[in-house]
């Protein structure tokens, strides 16, 4: 970790292609960037929420990690108040990625390692600043300069101030899981920060990275996170839309197949590709299979193109805003909007912002942001 590095995130949604059957998704057009360390691995931008509590773009592995350091945090810093896991996720996600695409072993050590690039003050990455090699190469394998480390980014300096030992192996790395999050609940929590408290968490940020870019970009996932990760209130909801809106949340965690899904529920699809490329088979749903099936269950047929589906029931437009949704509404997305012909995506609005979502290859149907999609394009209600 740099104390003044600047990482941010940009995204942009794609339309898919005609594949036997029209479908929908999003595709990542660029990685993370950062001014002093640039990873070698490019990053893959998903901030969708499984079910709650569980993140659908976070290995398994990595959110057991951040899930262990805020049971265990108040050990070492036990006046820290507000530690959850949307926070370390946060800062994993910007950093990392979460270290999506490494091998996560059931002990916590993630290979191949993380590593930035060497802070000589060569330009790579951005960097000009020359940091002095610190741990004679233990942690980032180089003797020459420094570079940082592991999920979290951590310089071997500031590394040497906040390692525990979180999983028991009597040792402590910051290539590990466990550790790592650990050691970056201990660095948030500085002497006892208080994080609810919007002001602190920015403050803890702004510690961990001294760029209010980086700090808005952090904020952004752990907002995301949190809010996705609270499941609908439906008490209100009755009758056929909170029929709609369950059998969309029952089919949350199967996997997004681009083609896949129908009326009778999830089908094969192709894996991993918006063109189909990889030719990979995978079952599951894509956005508008998602929306088939779920107003299959209430006797509504629906189009299989997604642009097609926004000609069904009362067209909501664009203009209204989000606040014009109600539960069980389409919402819709568009490369151009204000023209259904682009239309790309399309999710199921259940309330509070949120939406049931299949997002795009490598993710699986999960609560979103409403605003996690771009090109809002208004919604239709059919009930």
């Amino acid at each position: 970790m740099s104390p003044s590095r600047h990482r941010m995130a940009q995204w942009a949604c794609v339309g898919a292609l005609l594949l036997v059957a029209a479908v929908c998704c999003a595709a990542p057009l660029s990685n993370a960037i950062s001014t002093y360390v640039a990873l070698k691995k490019s990053a893959q931008d998903d901030g969708g929420i499984a079910e709650g509590g569980s993140a659908a773009d976070i290995p398994p592995r990595m959110l057991t990690a951040y899930k262990k350091a805020v049971q265990q945090v108040g050990e070492h810093v036990p006046k820290c108040q507000g530690m959850r896991w949307p926070i370390l996720a946060g800062i994993a996600k910007v950093e990392s990625n979460h270290a999506v695409g490494r091998n996560i072993a059931d002990n916590g050590d993630i290979r191949p390692k993380i590593y930035g690039v060497l802070l000589n003050g060569s330009g790579q990455g951005g960097n000009t600043t020359v940091f002095p090699d610190t741990d004679s190469g233990r942690w980032d394998g180089s003797a020459s300069s420094e570079r940082a480390v592991g999920p979290f980014q951590f310089l071997p300096s500031t590394w040497e101030g906040v390692a525990k030992d979180a999983n028991g192996d009597e040792a402590v790395d910051p290539h590990n899981a466990d550790d790592a999050a650990l050691g970056a609940a201990i660095y948030l929590c500085g002497n006892g920060r208080d994080l609810t408290k919007r002001p602190q968490l920015k403050a803890a940020f702004f510690q961990y990275n001294r760029s209010q870019e980086y700090v808005a970009n952090v904020m952004g996932w752990v907002d995301q996170y949190t809010a996705a990760a609270r499941n609908p209130d439906l008490k209100n909801v009755t009758g056929k839309v909170r029929t709609v809106i369950d059998a969309a949340l029952s089919q949350r965690g199967v996997p997004y197949s681009w083609g896949g899904g129908n009326p009778s529920g999830k089908s094969t699809g192709i894996c991993c590709s918006p063109s189909g490329k990889s030719g990979t088979g995978i079952k599951g749903f894509d956005c508008s299979g998602l929306t088939q099936y779920a107003y299959a269950k209430v006797g509504i047929s629906l189009p299989r193109v997604a642009a097609a589906q926004a000609g069904v029931g009362q067209r909501i437009p664009a203009s209204l805003g989000t606040s014009a949704l109600k539960p069980g509404d389409l919402v819709f997305y568009a490369t151009a909007p204000g023209r259904d012909s682009t239309i790309y995506h399309v999710g199921i609005y259940v309330g509070s912002g949120k939406m049931v979502n299949a997002a795009r290859p490598g993710t699986v149907v999960r609560l979103d942001a409403v605003n996690a999609m771009s090109g809002f394009a208004g919604g239709a209600r059919l009930l």
